[in-house]
């Protein structure tokens, strides 16, 4: 079995905080075309180098159905600037146009097998994943970037197309799992593709 969901994979439930006080779960997003869920964090390069592309994105396909969902699973004993206070002043201060979720005990990074920030999950409306792996090419410096795979697979997908590249490796910080060396990857975690 593979560490991270697999093309055709139904949606994990889940059910956590949010920044905006809020608690969330899947259902609540039942009205989605298409649902995008991410596992972020605070301190990551690559997620605070390609948040506007992300911003930019989720801006143009929220006016097509589409919901987007941040979760931040990493260990704060690994960096305490991802807790749950620094979440909720960075989506003040950004004011992000996704939900922003605080998976404590990281169960819900271990059911997504999510490998790193960023790592992005996309979902159709029976909640089956369609897409998964990296936003960009260039994470870290999108003035260098080349292509936005998530822009691609929403942009086909909701036009009724079939999504071209619907598989890619996720590129970032891997997940800063708690009680584990800040560079612990799962043995089974490998490059999807």
């Amino acid at each position: 079995m593979s560490f991270t969901l697999q093309i055709g994979d139904s949606a994990p439930n889940f059910k956590l905080p949010a920044t905006d006080g809020n608690t969330y779960q899947l259902s609540d997003y039942s009205d989605a075309k298409v649902l995008v869920i991410f596992f972020t964090c605070n301190h990551c390069p690559f997620v605070t180098g390609s948040d506007e592309v992300t911003r930019e994105t989720a801006t143009k396909f929220t006016k097509q159905g589409a919901k987007f969902v941040g979760i931040s699973s990493n260990s704060i004993a690994t960096y305490e600037e991802d807790d749950f206070d620094h979440m909720v002043a960075r989506m003040n201060e950004q004011q992000f146009p996704w939900t922003y979720l605080f998976d404590e005990s990281q169960d819900v990074a271990r059911a997504y097998g999510a490998l790193s920030t960023p790592h992005f999950y996309v979902f159709d409306g029976e909640r089956k994943l369609i897409y998964t792996g990296r936003a960009v090419d260039n994470p870290k410096d999108t003035d260098k970037m080349t292509v936005n795979d998530l822009d691609n697979a929403l942009a086909e997908f909701l036009s009724g197309q079939v999504i071209i590249t619907p598989l890619t490796n996720p590129i970032g910080c891997n997940v800063k799992w708690s009680g584990k060396d800040a560079h612990w990857t799962p043995a089974e975690a490998c490059d999807l593709v």
